[in-house]
């Protein structure tokens, strides 16, 4: 039982096409629980994301009783496009089931060539980093006052497109993730505590975003520090849990 969802429907036959054929075409860009590939279609490349089967609990949950991830990839794409906020464009989102539940799907996007993804930032050395990050506390102060929560806000899920002056745009991915809610200023900072911040970018981070604010800027910083603290504490416990179970 297929349930397809397509932005264009004139482009229904080749996303099925491309669907039906997903094993043994396409580049494979990532595999790892989720498998994404590039489709050259000549006048235009797709991104094609292939979502792991979910275990029996979430394959029912998923066709009965919540959205799956590939629904909500699209339909948050369009909401965030209605926003103002870029994200590569949804083209199509597909589910596969059966009486038992969800099986496989498949959410498909207009394949975005840029230039590099927050990640780089890291690199203290990165040309124009300082400007590039102040840029980015806008568009993330941008999301929050837009009511976006992306929980997955995380060093490679913005990607960046250099333009002319010393300006950028950034891009949301991995979409499924997310809430529409009021950004309280507590709900703010932890949005920056996986973005894998260090001391210097949380100062610049810091400054700008209690600029936007209208807040004090060493509250700010100690606020988002503390939180990044928080969730690097959080994950060494998980990853000391994670090794435990596996012996």
């Amino acid at each position: 039982m297929m349930n397809i969802k397509v932005a264009n429907s004139d482009k229904k036959d080749k996303v099925l096409e491309i669907v039906n054929s997903f094993g043994h075409t396409g580049e494979t860009f990532w595999k790892k629980r989720n498998t994404i590939k590039i489709f050259d279609l000549g006048d235009e490349k797709w991104n094609v994301k292939s979502f792991q089967v979910p275990h029996l609990i979430n394959r029912f949950a998923y066709k009965y009783v919540r959205k799956s991830k590939a629904r909500r990839s699209f339909e948050h794409a369009e909401i965030l496009l209605d926003k103002g906020i870029k994200t590569p464009k949804p083209i199509a989102y597909i589910e596969n089931s059966t009486l038992v539940g969800l099986t496989n799907s498949f959410y498909i996007s207009e394949n975005l060539t840029y230039d590099f993804d927050f990640g780089a930032l890291l690199n203290a050395d990165f040309p124009d980093r300082e400007n590039i990050l102040k840029q980015f506390t806008e568009f993330t102060y941008q999301l929050h006052e837009n009511d976006i929560h992306h929980f997955d806000h995380s060093k490679g899920n913005t990607l960046m497109c250099r333009n002319s002056d010393h300006q950028y745009d950034f891009y949301l991915i991995d979409l499924n993730r997310m809430k529409f809610e009021e950004m309280t200023y507590e709900k703010r900072m932890d949005n920056f505590n996986r973005l894998s911040l260090t001391d210097d970018m949380i100062e610049i981070v810091g400054k700008k975003y209690a600029s936007l604010i209208g807040q004090d800027a060493q509250k700010v910083i100690a606020d988002i520090k503390k939180s990044c603290d928080k969730f690097d504490e959080f994950k060494l416990r998980k990853g000391r849990w994670k090794k435990r179970v596996g012996k």
